[in-house]
């Protein structure tokens, strides 16, 4: 597992990049930099279980490990959805079980710094390294329409 790094800087204050990465609207616009007609099943609260799920309904089962508005999301992948099944105790997903992806927002420079740190396995980090940056720019773009 590695430990991959992705920043932005954005023209606007932390609650409403906030609003924009977890509102049901935008969430699927900017995470079309992963996968076109990407949504999330869950209520953002610290505790929850959330399904990260593409088109055909396949996709992630995490939890919110954390949450606090305008400020941190760390979010607990504990296994994959394949056929609408959830997964947690395969060989395959014990291998990144568990891995954390966090969400920073902080003021700066008159606007939001956001910072994400994410665990991830060796052989996909070139891909997350192709669609982050995507995944940032769209955050910013939206942010700063």
């Amino acid at each position: 597992m590695e430990k991959k790094q992705y920043k932005v800087q954005i023209d606007a204050p932390r609650e409403k990049v906030w609003d924009i990465l977890w509102d049901d609207k935008t969430y699927r616009e900017w995470t079309t930099a992963f996968s076109p007609g990407s949504y999330a099943v869950t209520d953002w609260k610290t505790g929850s279980k959330t399904l990260f799920l593409g088109e055909n309904g396949d996709g992630m089962v995490s939890r919110i490990a954390e949450s606090r508005p305008a400020e941190f999301m760390s979010i607990e992948h504990l296994g994959e959805v394949r056929g609408r099944v959830e997964d947690t105790t395969s060989e395959k997903v014990r291998q990144w079980a568990g891995s954390l992806e966090n969400y920073t927002l902080r003021n700066s420079n008159g606007g939001t710094e956001l910072v994400v740190d994410i665990d991830v396995p060796s052989d996909f980090v070139e891909m997350f390294d192709g669609m982050w940056p995507k995944a940032m720019a769209n955050i910013k773009a939206i942010a700063e329409r």
